[in-house]
């Protein structure tokens, strides 16, 4: 990117009433989802859903969370790698992560808050609950939009209850992983929220045969999302070009 013109991303409107499959406001946004993802690989929504006083609570909560000692937010651990505390890192110092599974669910999200406060902290949980429930609701509507834009909207239920963030392999190429970089400057701490789908336990990834055919051959072979991650993860994988490394098709 070069620094006579900066770099700006599609904005789409979500904030349409009623915004459901069948209708003008639904095709329109859905066509502007599948051209911002194939250009830029993400885009800006407006979503106005989740209420000021939550967005407001919501990095309180935060802010509550990483003010705990170390040894506090170390009980929060994952066999998934980046499910748990990541932080105390030599090469990024200032840098922590704490991952909440299923938080849109509420009694998950008290069970995780326990771990961090044993008797509990109700304000905590439901904040982290509802703003994850909200955004949950926009997450499906997208991905609704990008299996109807590649006539795969059959798979609706399945990729709703199955599939992760994985898109890249599930539609066999078609749309591309954007890479993830954040610049800061200054000397106050930033604090954001990453809402990231997950496939169920034992789950295989694998492309619909809808969109394997000459002009598309096949990939990826079928592969399981934990055993991927702990092989990207790895000092074998860490070098390497993670997924097709991985389970890439040799054509």
């Amino acid at each position: 990117m070069d620094s006579q013109s900066p770099l700006k991303l599609p904005v789409i409107d979500f904030t349409k009433p009623e915004l459901k499959p069948g209708i003008p406001e639904w095709d329109l946004a859905k066509g502007q989802v599948q051209q911002a993802l194939q250009h830029y690989g993400c885009f800006e929504a407006l979503f106005d859903k989740i209420p000021l006083e939550i967005r407001e609570a919501v990095f309180g909560a935060m802010e509550e969370l990483f003010d705990l000692p170390l040894h506090i937010k170390s009980r929060n651990v994952s066999e998934i790698p980046y499910h748990g505390y990541i932080g105390q890192h030599p090469k990024i110092p200032l840098f922590e992560s704490i991952g909440f599974d299923d938080a849109d669910v509420i009694e998950k999200a008290e069970a995780q808050t326990r771990t961090f406060w044993p008797q509990g902290n109700p304000s905590f949980s439901k904040t982290i609950q509802s703003f994850t429930k909200q955004l949950t609701e926009l997450d499906q509507m997208i991905r609704r939009m990008i299996l109807e834009s590649f006539q795969v909207e059959k798979y609706v239920d399945e990729h709703m209850d199955s599939t992760g963030y994985l898109l890249k392999a599930w539609l066999n190429g078609r749309l591309k992983a954007t890479y993830h970089r954040v610049m800061m400057s200054g000397d106050k701490p930033r604090y954001s929220l990453g809402l990231f789908t997950v496939p169920k336990a034992g789950y295989m990834i694998k492309a619909p045969e809808e969109l394997v055919d000459e002009a598309h051959p096949l990939l990826y072979n079928p592969f399981d999302y934990a055993q991927f991650l702990g092989f990207y993860f790895s000092n074998e994988g860490r070098y390497q070009s993670g997924l097709k490394a991985y389970c890439g098709v040799q054509h």
